[in-house]
C-alpha cells in the first residue's frame, strides 16, 4: 500500500492562486501599468517629459491630460515593481469595502485632486515673496506612488486601527504612518518627488475628512454604471465586487473612531470584523441622517445593532402573545374583527421568512462557505441564495 504522499503546490500554481484573489480594478490597474512598461522598454521610449506631470506644461498649455498620463508610467523596474506591490494590498481591501466601480471612481479622484495639489503648491512655493523655489514647477513626475499614499491614509482610516508596522522593522501610530513612509522613501530612495508624495497624503486626508463629498455620487449612479450591457462582460467576471456587496458605511471606523475592531490585514478575516460594525436592518431616520458621506456604501444595511430583538425572537414573542390570549371568546371576537386575523396573518408570513432564510442559510453552509460570511451575503441579497452565492464567490476571490 502506497503511503500518502503530500506535495507541495508549484510556483505556478501559487502565482496563479495569487492573481486570482486580487480583484478586477486592482488586478487591471496592474496589468495596465506592467504593460505600459514593458511597451517603453522594448520600444525604447524613454520621453517622460511629453506625458509626465509637469506644472509649467499644465499651467502654460493647459495639458490637462498629464493628470492621468503621469500615474501609468514609470521610470525603472524597481519603480513599477515595488508601486504595483503595494498597491494589491492596498487596491483589494479597498476594493473589497467599497466594489470595483466605486474604487475605479476614487482613482480618478485622487488622480486629479493629487494633480490640483501639486498645481497650487508648485506655484505657491515658486512665486512666494519671502523664499522663491523654481525648481518645482519644472519637476517632472511620473508614477502611481501619489495615489498610493493616498489609498495608505484611506485604508488606514478605515481600518481603525491604531500602530503600523513600518517594513516589520518598528511600529508607528497609525496617524503618522503615511508621514513616516514619505520621510522615509525620501531618505532612502533618489529621484523621488516630494510634492508628488505629500500631495497624495494631503488628497487622502481631504478625503477622510470629508472634503470631497460633493464630488461623490451617490450609489445610483454606481448601479446605473454597473447595469450598462457594455459593462455585463466586466460585471459577470469572479473578482469584480458589485458596489451593491460592499459595506455599509454608516459605522465603518474613521481615524476618529477608536474603539473598532482591528485591520483586516492583520487578522486576515475582514468579514468577521466587519459584521460587528454593521447596523440593524431597520434604521431609524436619524441612524440614516447620521450616515457618514465621506465612505459612501450601499443604501440597505445589515447585521444587527444589538438593540433590537432579531426577526426571530419578535416572532417567537409575537407567537407566545397570541396563543396565550387565545380563548373561545377570542376566536368568537376575530370572526367579527378582521384586524386580528392580519395580525396573525402577518406573524405567520414573517416566521415563514424566518424559517426560509434558516433553510438558505444551511444550504450555503452545506456548500462549504463559513456560516458568518452565508449570513452577511444572504443578508445583503435580502434572502435570494443565487446573489448570495454571487457575493460570496466574488469576495473569496
Amino acid at each position: 500500500m502506497r503511503p500518502n504522499i503530500i506535495t507541495e503546490a508549484g510556483i505556478s500554481t501559487r502565482l496563479n492562486q495569487w492573481w486570482s484573489s486580487i480583484p478586477f480594478i486592482t488586478s487591471g490597474v496592474v496589468l495596465i501599468c506592467g504593460v505600459i512598461y514593458l511597451v517603453c522598454l522594448l520600444s525604447g521610449y524613454d520621453s517622460f517629459l511629453e506625458i509626465c506631470f509637469l506644472p509649467s506644461a499644465v499651467a502654460s498649455r493647459f495639458q490637462v491630460y498629464r493628470f492621468y498620463t503621469s500615474i501609468v508610467f514609470h521610470g525603472s523596474l524597481l519603480h513599477v515593481l515595488f508601486n504595483m506591490l503595494a498597491l494589491v494590498p492596498l487596491g483589494t481591501e479597498l476594493e473589497r469595502i467599497m466594489g470595483s466601480v466605486r474604487l475605479l471612481f476614487l482613482m480618478f479622484l485622487l488622480a486629479t485632486t493629487n494633480a490640483i495639489f501639486h498645481l497650487i503648491i508648485a506655484f505657491l512655493v515658486t512665486y512666494n515673496p519671502l523664499h522663491p523655489v523654481s525648481y518645482l514647477v519644472d519637476e517632472c513626475s511620473i508614477g502611481f506612488s501619489g495615489v498610493i499614499f493616498s489609498m495608505i491614509v484611506i485604508e488606514t482610516s478605515l481600518s481603525g486601527v491604531q500602530s503600523r508596522s513600518v517594513f516589520g522593522l518598528f511600529n508607528v501610530p497609525a496617524k503618522w504612518y503615511a508621514w513616516i513612509l514619505l520621510v522615509l522613501f525620501q531618505f532612502l530612495a533618489s529621484n523621488v518627488s516630494l510634492l508628488g508624495h505629500l500631495c497624495g497624503i494631503l488628497s487622502g486626508f481631504a478625503y477622510t475628512y470629508g472634503l470631497f463629498n460633493y464630488l461623490l455620487p451617490g450609489p445610483s449612479f454606481y448601479s446605473s454604471i454597473e447595469g450598462l450591457s457594455a459593462l455585463s462582460v466586466c460585471v459577470r467576471r469572479p473578482g469584480f465586487i458589485l458596489c451593491t456587496g460592499g459595506t455599509t458605511y454608516g459605522q465603518l471606523p474613521t481615524y476618529s473612531n477608536t474603539s473598532t475592531a482591528p485591520s483586516a490585514l492583520i487578522n486576515g478575516n475582514f468579514l468577521r470584523n466587519i459584521s460587528s460594525w454593521m447596523p440593524s436592518r431597520q434604521t431609524t431616520t436619524t441612524q440614516a441622517q447620521e450616515q457618514d458621506p465621506r465612505f459612501p456604501g450601499r443604501a440597505r444595511t445589515l447585521g444587527s445593532a444589538g438593540t433590537e430583538p432579531t426577526a426571530r425572537e419578535a416572532s417567537a414573542n409575537l407567537h407566545a402573545s397570541l396563543l396565550d390570549n387565545t380563548t373561545p371568546s377570542d376566536l368568537l371576537t376575530s370572526s367579527q374583527h378582521p384586524a386580528a386575523n392580519t395580525v396573525r396573518a402577518d406573524a405567520t408570513v414573517a416566521a415563514d421568512q424566518v424559517d426560509t432564510f434558516d433553510d438558505e442559510l444551511k444550504k450555503l453552509v452545506g456548500m462549504g462557505f463559513e456560516k458568518t460570511q452565508a449570513e452577511v451575503a444572504l443578508a445583503a441579497a435580502d434572502g435570494d441564495p443565487n446573489v448570495a452565492i454571487e457575493i460570496l464567490m466574488s469576495q473569496q476571490g
